[in-house]
Order: structure tokens, then C-alpha cells, then sequence
């Protein structure tokens, strides 16, 4: 309150009476800097050109280890090096992996893949859910944790009960998945019940409750749920990943194929719910984690498959022989550098709960969302005020920032205010103060001298720039 007053008398363009306040908040200007950062990133990215060097040997592409060339020159060499030579395979590696079924929904997870997969707002999944919510249909929504309390675990053969019975458009579409389940108690995992996870609410489930009369939005959000319940007591997707290197005189190439062995929990996957664009953790037998590309996501049947990394498409990798040797075609292709992509409503809500670090591991996200700005509950309504006060805009599923909005990040130079670190950390002492492992009176005191301090760098600054109002319009 103290900022959006000081901002709107020093910077706000109130000429004609108009009375424009500039709104500075807590969450919602570091979300806004977020944005801005990355317009400005994009804005100023010039491409630039690189050379991939890749060579077709049995009618499978394989592409250099030593990654790209910078000029044009290096690759031309190192093209001409390996042409007309004899391409030898030199390894072949085999290992076998699994993937674990997804954790169940918190409410952010549940609205990234909403925006993800049917372009949602997350004020929109956020009104759905809760409708569904006040229905009996499923569990309280706005929650962030993944996990259900032990106490829920012997519910749980009831509510698959009430899904083995949903019918939509006199269709069952939970019933072959359910049923695979039955005839055995229920798996109970850590990954899913855990009570000390779990505070006053646990992960959104369906009740059991049969759904009748749901809207399009509400059927797509309500399969999500259920799908992801019934997917949790599956065993792991099993596959099989053969690497083959082959070398031509000392340049070394390689292509990686991918073998669904048996799809586990993917069974209850629907064939168009290819995927919300998340990597998927999964560990091979060594224990290292992997994550799964989102062009192997899109297995949704048992028949083996393989990522050919920069070929045309998905094959079958040949069987190929340690020591053999044969003819290939070398390609030298230039490409160019790409900008970063702009933020969609996902990808925003993903960088609140991490205060802006790009985390795809799902264990480290759920460490960091003690540092994470704003709330489940009240983050797309963040997203929204930032609309309506035209400081960002849509265009198509990317989010922009409105010239008012860069103007206004660019006039704010008190990192507290913009920073989604630092006020991911402020919102950890407020958490620390009510599980009272912090002093409140500190609080206080360490936020007067911020004020303080904030005041008066804002008061010295005589440039007299003045923020104008960006009209609001939705891109098309």
C-alpha cells in the first residue's frame, strides 16, 4: 500500500484528472518482472547461426557428439574429414529404466496442465475445480500438496468403485482401467500417502460421487483428476534404452532409441492427452534420474518406438553390430539460435512456485515451493489483476508485458519489490512467524527500514519521467 501510494504521486501520469493509480504489490510485481525480463530477453535476442554435422548410416540418422559449430568454416572441415569414409559402429548400450506414474494434483499442477493441454486460464481451472468441488465431485481444490493423509488409503477402494461406474455419453471410460486393479488390495506408497505432507488438506482426488450434467470444461478437468487417481496405484512404465555410437576417423556420432517394454500406468493415459509438455521423472537401473522428451511422451500404445534426436519422425532403430562398417551420407545443416519462448499462464505459475527458477524435477519443485510467491488459491487471481490493469496482455497462449508494465518495472529500482526470490524468502518468514520459528517484532522492524529506505531513494530521483496508461486489448 505504502509503494502503490508513493509510485502512483511520483510516476503516475495523473494529468486530465484522470487519477491512474500504478499498482505495486507483493506477488504481483515480482510476477510482473518476471514477465518483463523475458520480454526484454526476447526482445533483444539476435540469432545466431550454428552448424549441426549428422550422417545417415542404414537409413538412421546420427548426429555429432561434439555438438554444434560456431562457423561455418569448422563445419565445412569437419565434414570434409569424414566424407567419403567409412562410418563404424563402435558401441552399443542397452539399459533398461522405469518411470513412475505422476503424483497427484495440487492446484497449480492442476491448472499448468489445464493451460497446457486445453489453454485454461488459471482463473478458469481455479472456477472449474471449485465448482466441481461444491458438487461432491471431487476433493478441496485449493491445496498445495501432492499427497493424501494415511487415513484416506482405505477409502480409496470406494471411490475406485464410484469411477469403475462414471458414464459419459453412455460411455465408461474408467471402468477396463479400474478393473485391472481389482481383485488385490490397493498398492500404498509413500509417493502418495504420506500424513506428514499433509496439512489441513490433502492432494485433489475424485470423491466417487457419479458426475452428471458437466460442461465440457468440467468433464476435461474432472478426467484429468480421475485419470491421475487411477494412474497413482499402477506399477512404472517399463522401457528399454539402446544408445549406438559410430565413428568416421576420429569424428564420433550417436542416436538413441527408446523401447516401451510395459506401459504400467501409462494404460490409463486418454490417446489424445499427449502430454502437458512436464517432463516425466524416471530413473534407469543405474539410479539416475532421467526425464523423458516430450516426443517420447506421446507413447500411448506397447509397440516399441525410438527418439531419433534430429531426424524426421520416430523409427525403430535397426539392430546394429559392434565392429561393423558400411557407406553414409554427411549433412551439414545451419541452423539458428532461437529466443525463450515467451511465458504462458503454465509456465507463469510454475515460475511463481519456484520464484522464477526453471525447475523440471518434481522432487526439487515441491522443496522449493516453501520459497514460492503467492498461494495456490490466490495466484491466478495475481495473473488476472495484471490483466486488468493492462501491465500484461495476452497474444493467443503467450503471455506479454504492455509498455505501462515495462515502464513501471523499469521505474522500480528496489529489488525487494521486483525480485521473486527475495520475495520468496519474505513469504518463508511469514510462514516461519505463524509456525513461530521467527520473531514477528524483527519482521516489522527489517520491513519499516525497507519502507524506509525505498521512500527516500524514490524521493531523490529527479528525472521526472511519468508512466503513461497502455490501452487494454486481448492479442488475437
Amino acid at each position: 500500500m505504502n509503494a502503490t501510494r508513493l509510485y502512483t504521486l511520483k510516476y503516475g501520469n495523473n494529468s486530465y484528472g484522470r487519477g491512474q493509480v500504478l499498482s505495486i504489490g507483493r506477488v504481483q510485481t515480482p510476477t510482473l518482472a518476471l514477465i518483463v525480463r523475458r520480454q526484454k530477453e526476447i526482445d533483444n535476442f539476435k540469432p545466431e547461426p550454428y552448424w549441426v554435422l549428422a550422417t545417415v548410416y542404414r537409413d538412421t540418422q546420427f548426429t555429432a557428439t561434439k555438438g554444434k559449430f560456431t562457423s561455418k568454416e569448422e563445419g565445412e572441415k569437419a565434414f570434409s574429414t569424414i566424407e567419403g569414409k567409412p562410418f563404424t559402429i563402435i558401441s552399443i548400450t542397452k539399459k533398461k529404466g522405469a518411470e513412475q506414474p505422476k503424483q497427484l494434483y495440487d492446484l497449480t499442477s492442476l491448472q499448468v496442465d489445464c493451460n497446457r493441454k486445453f489453454g485454461f486460464s488459471a482463473e478458469m481451472t481455479l472456477n472449474t475445480i471449485q465448482t466441481l468441488y461444491e458438487r461432491k465431485l471431487t476433493t478441496y481444490p485449493r491445496v498445495d500438496t501432492q499427497f493424501l493423509s494415511d487415513d484416506i488409503y482405505p477409502k480409496c477402494p470406494q471411490i475406485m468403485n464410484g469411477l469403475f461406474q462414471v458414464a459419459f455419453a453412455g460411455k465408461k471410460p474408467y471402468a477396463d482401467i479400474v478393473k485391472t486393479l481389482g481383485g488385490k488390495p490397493l498398492p500404498k506408497t509413500k509417493r502418495v500417502f504420506d500424513s506428514s505432507k499433509v496439512t489441513d488438506h490433502h492432494a485433489i482426488i475424485p470423491t466417487g460421487v457419479l458426475p452428471q450434467g458437466l460442461t465440457d470444461a468440467e468433464q476435461k478437468v474432472y478426467d484429468l483428476i480421475a485419470r491421475r487417481f487411477i494412474a497413482a496405484f499402477y506399477p512404472d512404465c517399463k522401457f528399454s534404452t539402446t544408445t549406438v555410437l559410430g565413428k568416421v576417423d576420429e569424428i564420433e556420432f550417436k542416436v538413441s532409441g527408446k523401447e516401451i517394454l510395459d506401459l504400467g500406468w501409462r494404460v490409463c493415459l486418454t490417446p489424445d492427452s499427449s502430454q502437458s509438455g512436464e517432463g516425466s521423472e524416471h530413473r534407469d537401473n543405474s539410479g539416475d534420474k532421467q526425464t523423458l522428451t516430450q516426443d517420447e511422451h506421446q507413447t500411448e500404445h506397447p509397440t516399441p518406438l525410438s527418439s531419433q534426436k534430429g531426424g524426421e519422425g520416430e523409427a525403430l532403430l535397426p539392430t546394429f553390430t559392434k565392429g561393423e562398417s558400411g557407406p553414409h551420407t554427411p549433412t551439414l545443416t545451419e541452423k539458428q539460435t532461437t529466443p525463450p519462448k515467451h511465458y504462458t499462464e503454465a509456465s507463469l505459475l510454475r515460475a511463481m512456485e519456484t520464484a522464477g527458477k526453471l525447475v523440471e524435477d518434481e522432487t526439487l519443485r515441491a522443496a522449493m515451493k516453501e520459497n514460492g510467491i503467492g498461494r495456490p488459491s490466490s495466484r491466478a487471481g495475481i495473473i488476472e489483476t495484471l490483466f486488468k490493469r493492462h501491465y500484461i496482455r495476452r497474444k493467443r497462449k503467450n503471455i506479454e508485458a504492455t509498455e505501462t508494465g515495462i515502464a513501471l518495472i523499469d521505474t522500480i529500482h528496489e529489488k525487494l519489490l521486483t525480485s521473486a526470490e527475495l520475495t520468496g524468502i519474505w513469504e518463508k518468514k511469514l510462514r516461519d512467524i505463524e509456525a513461530r520459528k521467527y520473531d514477528a517484532a524483527q519482521f516489522i522492524n527489517e520491513l519499516k527500514e525497507q519502507l524506509a529506505n525505498i521512500v527516500n531513494d524514490v524521493l531523490a530521483d529527479n528525472s521526472n519521467r511519468k508512466i503513461g496508461q497502455t490501452e487494454g486489448h486481448e492479442g488475437k
